[in-house]
């Protein structure tokens, strides 16, 4: 009886499916089974402090913004609270550190795009279609990983971009993302002997180094010094004559502690960055000589990459679409490129399509946060979904009368909630809202097997099974569709983006259910009532 039932391809595909979220769980549902939300399991807190008080429309444009980037960055829960005029928390769900890094790195953006050529500017981040915007799969090759984050920009900017550009084939498009204004790049000369591994000497480095810091009134000064301090007077007096004219340097982190205490001195804020993002990438221009050594990407100065304008597009030409790209260190393991080129083009992509924050943020030290219901309110909840399908089976089973009923009804309702509970919690975060959807799809659920129960059992006995089932789902799908068109705008809300969960998991439920579980349910009852009218 039992393969009877099995050869129906309806049921078939549910249990198939039921098999395959079971796989996905436990390969890929973390510690706890599944992704849950801060009220579940607590989260971590990063305070952002703003550089100085906004009124409340900036607050609430800062807000969506940062909102809008970690939102498409990928993390399964985000809460953006303001507090006050010059506070914001943001909350996620207990994650591992470095994903609270990759977190910090996006909030820190302030999103200022700019492609440069020659030292004049060629594109802005006004210039880009946010709707354009997406990251490209990683591509392999050999033990280069390259990453791409593509776009489009208005006519009016490819129009911009075609004169500035105009005579420049074979010469290097510089494209930053928060290039640092009002600096000074203080660089160890130690850091030259890592700077190329084309053989190339000093000269020409720093030569490549100056082309990429160039920009009109704001280039980037870069002032070396030695290891040993033997110029520490020259770059003091340096420093000293231009006090007025910047007012941050960027210095390695294991800058000595005499340079450090003279620049404090001189009332300069001092950005530290690593020796790896300080080092610029250096390779050979299109003629593969020294002198066309060109900086292919700087991570200290917010250099993402430089590809070379082929001729084709420096003769006046318009085109609207381009292209930010650049590889995996080689620094890092092979099989970290990988994973290292997904998060570069994701978090460039995510901040794009932000856009620019309108103040200046410091990150502070983010805090464990205490779930708000735990793991007492996850008990409750289940108990909750269990009530509220018991309460569907025992109607339906009460109106008709038929304790076979029951069964069915139970499992495939079970099959849904387990369906939509694993996809959410594969994909995004079960939180509050998406339990109050799971919960709603439940109660909408009995209106679907009513409808098909009532055409198998009540309809007149000159209806055929499969046009009773058929006129059942007609009904079915449509308020399916009608329901889904509802969620929509929900789903896609940038300023409602706490209860997007709702709507996911309503979608997930009314679409699985009128696809997949609710035909499962029709199949079993079908079969079931057709055997025993033909005994």
């Amino acid at each position: 009886m039992v393969l009877e039932y099995l050869k129906d391809f309806r049921i078939s595909i549910l249990l198939v499916l039921i098999a395959l979220l079971i796989v996905l769980d436990l390969l890929f549902g973390g510690p706890n089974g599944l992704h849950l939300g801060v009220e579940f399991i607590g989260g971590t807190q990063i305070p952002v402090q703003l550089e100085h008080a906004v009124d409340p429309a900036t607050m609430s444009n800062l807000l969506t913004i940062l909102q809008e980037r970690l939102s498409t960055f990928g993390l399964k829960q985000i809460t953006v609270e303001g507090v006050g005029s010059s506070e914001v928390y943001v909350t996620i769900p207990s994650v591992s550190q470095s994903e609270v890094q990759s977190t910090i790195s996006v909030i820190e953006s302030q999103g200022v795009f700019q492609g440069i050529v020659n030292g004049r500017e060629a594109l802005n981040g006004s210039s880009l279609l946010s709707g354009s915007i997406g990251a490209s799969q990683p591509v392999v090759a050999g033990s280069n990983v390259s990453w791409a984050v593509s776009f489009f920009v208005t006519q009016q900017a490819a129009v911009k971009f075609s004169k500035v550009v105009f005579g420049q084939g074979n010469q290097p498009l510089y494209m930053f993302l928060d290039r640092p204004t009002n600096s000074v790049i203080l660089f160890n000369a130690s850091l030259f002997s890592g700077v190329s591994a084309l053989g190339a000497n000093q000269t020409a480095e720093l030569q490549a180094m100056h082309g990429a810091a160039s920009f009109g009134n704001q280039t980037l000064p870069i002032e070396i010094y030695n290891p040993d301090l033997s110029n520490l007077a020259s770059v003091s007096a340096f420093f000293s004559a231009n006090r007025g004219r910047y007012q941050h340097v960027i210095l390695p982190r294991n800058a000595p502690q005499a340079l450090v205490s003279n620049l404090t001195a001189q009332n300069y804020s001092l950005a530290y960055a690593t020796p790896q993002n300080l080092t610029p990438v250096i390779t050979t221009g299109s003629n593969g000589t020294a002198q066309s050594l060109i900086v292919n990407s700087w991570s200290a100065i917010g250099l993402l990459s430089a590809p070379i304008l082929s001729p084709a597009i420096t003769n006046g030409s318009v085109s609207q679409s381009y292209q930010i790209s650049g590889f995996a260190p080689q620094t890092i393991a092979a099989s970290a490129r990988l994973a290292y080129a997904t998060n570069q083009s994701t978090q460039i992509a995510s901040i794009l399509r932000g856009g620019a924050l309108p103040v200046h943020v410091i990150v502070g030290v983010p805090t464990t946060i205490p779930p708000t219901l735990g793991s007492h309110f996850e008990v409750i909840s289940a108990l909750a979904l269990m009530l509220a399908i018991l309460a569907v089976s025992a109607t339906v089973a009460i109106r008709y009368k038929r304790l076979f009923l029951v069964v069915p009804i139970v499992f495939t309702t079970l099959a849904e909630l387990f369906i939509i509970l694993s996809i959410i919690g594969l994909i995004g975060t079960i939180d509050l809202a998406a339990v109050a959807g799971m919960i709603a799809v439940i109660g909408t659920g009995v209106d679907a097997q009513i409808i098909i129960t009532d055409e198998v059992l009540i309809t007149g006995a000159e209806h055929t099974l499969k046009l009773k089932l058929s006129n059942a789902f007609f009904i079915i799908w449509a308020d399916a569709g009608l329901l889904v068109v509802a969620m929509l705008p929900l789903l896609f809300s940038t300023t409602l983006i706490t209860i997007i969960g709702f709507a996911e998991s309503t979608i997930l439920g009314v679409l699985f259910g009128a696809f997949i579980t609710r035909p499962a349910y029709g199949a079993i009852i079908g079969k079931h009532y057709s055997r025993q009218s033909t005994n």
